[in-house]
């Protein structure tokens, strides 16, 4: 699949990655595993409800989650940060 990376998500990850450089690799990993299977179990994707409803969350870490959405064959990656800030 593709990867198809938002303006808010690129700001975001930017600045996360510049106050923590240590994720760069995990970061990288998550792309990749996201681009083969955005539903593989290792990422502990699960869909979200309310006003989320119709896309998805996946872990980064254990506080940060990656929001996304599936369509046509693109991964679409909205959003970036811990659980409090990204639901």
């Amino acid at each position: 699949m593709r990867l198809e990376l938002e303006k808010p998500f690129l700001k975001k990850s930017k600045k996360l990655l510049q106050k923590n450089p240590s994720l760069k690799t995990t970061f990288e990993r998550l792309l990749n595993a996201l681009s083969d299977n955005p539903f593989d179990p290792a990422l502990h994707t699960h869909p979200l409800t309310g006003k989320l409803k119709g896309k998805y969350a996946c872990s980064l870490t254990y506080e940060l989650r990656v929001v996304f959405r599936v369509y046509d064959d693109i991964v679409h990656l909205l959003d970036i940060g811990s659980h409090d800030e990204v639901y």
